[in-house]
């Protein structure tokens, strides 16, 4: 288990403020951060990998602490067990995918799984190509695979998908769940993508000017009210047309474009580009704003 409970003063648009993390995430969960961008997200993943240092608090991964300033006690990110994979993938550009990875081993064992984790990213065709031949998918396998090697005690994420196309998106998505579940290493992502959080995440934490507001389930955060429907989809509102006497909402989910027809009092609570989940049973939609 990972105990978070930590403060660091943030500089963010909204001014400086004095951030408190409280958080703990249980052995094997996905759990990812999710908020507005300059909330704090990716601060609290560097404070708890140890790239930059929290004002006070503590620290502690499966009973050993890793930071607490009453006891000034700070481990250096080589010391703590982590893997990071971070947005523009840091891999080294002379090196190989294969060497990429064993650069990374620490012991013999390490060394040895190195070819399994290719196998299991799919890259073993590929393993003896440079980082500048792959795609940008497939960098981000190398990534991956990379900060697995050490078997480490969280997975950290920062956004690893968000500059890749929608369907390789997807795809990789799918490849990281698969992932998650056959090795079960902690892991902690963030992400601004509400599919992303959905698909993905076991729990989710809400995070606003620097505090943890909600931890919950993604869908009982993006779905406050109980729909009744046999269809569910999330999407965000790229119009909304007046025709009397109703009103016509487009949304974009995924690739995909739909159209509604919604009333004036459920219009009045959608905005265009929020996000919005629409619901259908015997095909008369409803659609409602995701808060």
């Amino acid at each position: 288990m990972i105990a978070v409970n930590i403060t660091k003063r943030l500089d963010t648009a909204e001014g400086s403020i004095n951030a408190h993390f409280e958080l703990t995430i249980n052995d094997g969960e996905f759990l990812t951060l999710f908020g507005p961008s300059g909330t704090g997200k990716t601060t609290l993943m560097r404070l708890i990998a140890g790239l930059e240092k929290p004002d006070s608090g503590k620290i502690e991964v499966d009973g050993k602490v890793w930071f607490d300033s009453a006891k000034k006690i700070n481990l250096t990110p080589q010391k703590r067990s982590i893997g990071f994979v971070f947005q523009d993938y840091a891999l080294f550009p002379t090196m190989s995918v294969r060497e990429n990875l064993l650069f990374a081993a620490q012991t013999p064992e390490q060394r040895h799984n190195v070819d399994e984790l290719i196998e299991l990213i799919e890259l073993t065709a590929l393993s003896n190509r440079l980082p500048a031949t792959l795609s940008g998918g497939q960098k981000q396998r190398v990534a991956l695979a990379r900060a697995l090697v050490r078997h480490p005690k969280i997975l950290l994420l920062d956004e690893p998908l968000s500059a890749l196309d929608p369907s390789m998106r997807q795809k990789l998505q799918d490849e990281l769940a698969l992932v998650h579940k056959r090795l079960g290493v902690t892991t902690l992502l963030v992400s601004h993508d509400i599919a992303e959080t959905v698909k993905l995440s076991d729990r989710m934490a809400s995070i606003e000017l620097g505090q943890i507001v909600r931890i919950t389930k993604p869908m009982e955060f993006f779905t406050p009210q109980t729909l009744s429907g046999k269809l569910q989809l999330m999407g965000e509102v790229l119009s909304i047309q007046y025709d009397h006497p109703v009103y016509l909402v487009t949304l974009l989910t995924g690739n995909n474009i739909i159209k509604a027809v919604v009333s004036e009092n459920e219009a009045r609570v959608l905005k265009v580009g929020g996000k919005a989940i629409i619901s259908a049973k015997a095909f008369n939609p409803i659609v409602m704003p995701l808060t």
